[in-house]
């Protein structure tokens, strides 16, 4: 992708501190939602953003998975598809749960 600068992207901070990052910055960071951004203060005062590095945040969540991943490898016998009654089940649970990801976060979630 050949990138082209462009004077200025800008976004708008909400109330709460929150923004949007603009459409030409996120291609050319080349993220997604979920991603992680870090901004690099300057000597200057220039902030500079990129993209962050993906890091284990959870090492005890890390050492799990391997866990697991190994335990599967080792025992496949152990491994049971999901009935559909459970599938069913578990769509009921959640039928009338209303959610947006786009959504900001209320203050007793920060």
């Amino acid at each position: 992708m050949v990138v082209r600068p462009t004077p200025c992207s800008e976004s708008t901070l909400t109330a709460r501190y929150q923004t949007t990052v603009p459409e030409t910055v996120r291609k050319v960071l080349g993220l997604n939602k979920g991603d992680k951004i870090c901004y690099a203060i300057q000597a200057d005062g220039n902030v500079v953003i990129s993209r962050a590095d993906k890091t284990e945040s959870d090492p005890i969540l890390g050492k799990f998975l391997n866990f697991i991943a190994r335990d599967i490898e080792k025992n496949p016998q152990h491994l049971q598809a999901i009935s559909s009654d459970l599938v069913s089940r578990v769509q009921s649970l959640v039928a009338e749960v209303d959610f947006d990801l786009d959504a900001p976060l209320s203050d007793e979630d920060e």
